[in-house]
């Protein structure tokens, strides 16, 4: 049956009316409820704000670095340390290290830009922070609804944001409604603020609808694959905070990785690859595992039991696709019924691998700007308010500061660490000039036949791991009968183009082993998309080379359960 079957048949969906609805209950969704219901109590008036979040609980999908700057946050609960927020590990060290294959050269700190520098900050567990987050704001009265996904924007007859709708339950693989069908419910609102995080599947959806980029640079993103260890207490420095860039990258792709040492002797790291990367045969899933073969990355992980130094244990993994356009990519995030907030506008600082502040940020500054015009008895207009405070903002300036980072990199890395190191170090981030970029992502894919396959070491299930064994301990599940959300616009793309011209990326790219080229009976090639190993990533929706695959929100409940991460 076809949606609109479904609502013929089963319709119509219950409505529920509220001031304000957030789609997404991370940093930014919960930042932007939270300011709403402190605005309200502080001038004794109501605002019913719900927010909606897929995930099993708020926190679920949160995948951060994380190194947290605490300054949005500060300005949202002056008092957080008092109120017990689980940032605790403060930043004790900075280290900046390029790699060769066996080499390594650490940057002497006394040159390390400022974005480079984290005094100040805390290694956080983002995830931590969001449950946080939600309980904070449930104490001022904010509906949050977890477990259910926001599946459609619902418009007005004059073309304004009225609300979303949940997407229905108990649909099976065939699109049939099973014995558990429950339909979806439609949430209607003055205001509707998008907090999805990067590629939003409806952000997606009203930037295209409204035009929202247009005159602006196209969004680039990365994608970061993460995995946290637990290690021997002798090799571990609480507040150690290791960037590494070079090996295993070639200088041509964009990339780099992370090593944050956490409380209670756990260890985060992760390897983040640009995703306007050219060779098809590159996987950034395998780019990390051989990362972790550095010596230098190794020795906190292997131990060394001549020493009585114990190896360590991985206890979880994750992969979630950034924003890295920074300001020059920004769309216009407010239009007639809603607003963008956080990732899913593309708020992130690439320079400073951090976007958590941004998102709590923005979300204060939409929720301003909304709650002055509830209160004035408006709806459904554009709040422009937002966009004019971001300008005068201190986000606006840090922003601007590194708006040309990501842009330097095309030129190689020799060239961006030497420019990036000018513009940050030398200058200030008064930068004189401007990089702009002109293709997406995925349109510097090249042919498999003018590139190189990549030969990646096989996992030995102790340093390095499959994609398999690391998506189970992200402890990912989705209802097995239900449509797959990976969906294609053209079934023959796939085989037709994507595997005969680009040798079939979409099995590289993904970091959770969802996309699989298997053989037909009659010897013909096939793609297999297995979307219960989905850990909403992204990343094939931004890199399919014939943007073919479409994301879209599965039932509400599924996907990652990460715990610490």
């Amino acid at each position: 049956m076809t949606h609109e079957e479904i609502l013929a048949q089963f319709g119509p969906r219950e409505a529920m009316e509220y001031d304000v609805v957030v789609v997404g209950g991370g940093p930014g969704g919960l930042a932007t409820a939270i300011r709403l219901k402190q605005l309200a109590a502080q001038q004794g008036t109501d605002v019913s704000v719900v927010v909606l979040e897929k995930g099993s609980e708020p926190g679920a999908h949160i995948l951060s670095g994380a190194i947290m700057d605490p300054r949005a946050l500060t300005e949202l609960f002056p008092d957080w340390k008092a109120r017990g927020a689980p940032l605790n590990q403060p930043v004790t060290d900075d280290a900046m290290i390029f790699l060769g294959e066996k080499s390594s050269f650490r940057t002497p700190n006394f040159v390390l830009p400022e974005c480079f520098q984290n005094h100040g900050n805390y290694i956080v567990s983002l995830g931590n922070v969001t449950r946080w987050l939600a309980q904070q704001a449930e104490a001022l009265g904010v509906e949050i609804f977890p477990g259910f996904a926001a599946a459609e924007v619902l418009y007005n007859d004059d073309g304004s944001v009225k609300g979303v709708a949940t997407g229905n339950m108990g649909i099976g693989k065939d699109g049939e409604p099973t014995e558990n069908f429950q339909l979806g419910m439609e949430l209607h609102a003055k205001y509707t603020v998008f907090a999805e995080g990067a590629r939003g599947h409806l952000g997606k959806q009203l930037i295209a609808r409204f035009k929202l980029d247009a005159g602006r640079d196209p969004q680039t993103y990365g994608i970061g694959v993460k995995e946290v260890w637990e290690i021997d207490p002798k090799r571990h420095q609480p507040g150690f905070v290791m960037h590494t860039a070079g090996w295993p990258m070639d200088s041509a792709t964009y990339g780099g990785a992370f090593l944050y040492h956490m409380e209670d002797n756990k260890v985060t790291l992760g390897f983040i690859t640009g995703l306007d990367y050219s060779n098809p045969y590159l996987s950034p899933f395998e780019e990390f595992q051989r990362w972790k073969t550095h010596p230098n990355i190794r020795w906190y992980l292997e131990g060394d039991e001549s020493k009585g130094i114990k190896p360590g244990k991985r206890l979880g993994y994750g992969a979630r696709a950034i924003t890295a356009g920074g300001l020059l990519s920004l769309p216009k995030f407010v239009f007639p019924g809603g607003a963008l907030v956080g990732c899913d506008a593309g708020f992130l600082n690439v320079s400073r691998i951090k976007g958590s502040h941004a998102a709590i940020k923005t979300g204060m500054l939409a929720a301003e700007a909304a709650y002055d015009a509830v209160t004035a008895g408006r709806q459904h207009d554009e709040l422009t308010a937002y966009p004019e405070a971001f300008e005068r903002s201190w986000l606006h300036a840090e922003l601007n500061k590194a708006r040309n980072f990501k842009a330097w990199f095309k030129k190689g890395l020799t060239v961006a660490t030497l420019m990036n190191g000018v513009e940050q170090f030398v200058l200030r981030g008064h930068v004189p000039w401007t990089l702009h970029r002109d293709k997406p992502d995925h349109a510097y894919l090249k042919p498999a036949a003018d590139c190189k396959p990549i030969d990646y070491p096989k996992p030995d299930g102790k340093l390095t791991f499959d994609r398999l064994s690391s998506v189970f301990i992200s402890n990912t599940n989705h209802e097995e009968n239900q449509p797959a959300h990976l969906t294609l616009r053209d079934t023959a793309v796939p085989v037709g183009i994507n595997l005969t011209k680009y040798a079939g990326p979409e099995a590289r790219y993904c970091p959770a082993g969802v996309y699989e080229f298997v053989k037909n009976p009659d010897n013909t090639d096939r793609l297999q998309i297995n979307a219960q190993n989905c850990v909403h990533c992204k990343t094939c929706d931004i890199k399919d080379p014939s943007q073919n695959i479409v994301w879209v929100t599965p039932e509400g409940g599924g996907g990652p359960n990460y715990v610490g991460m």
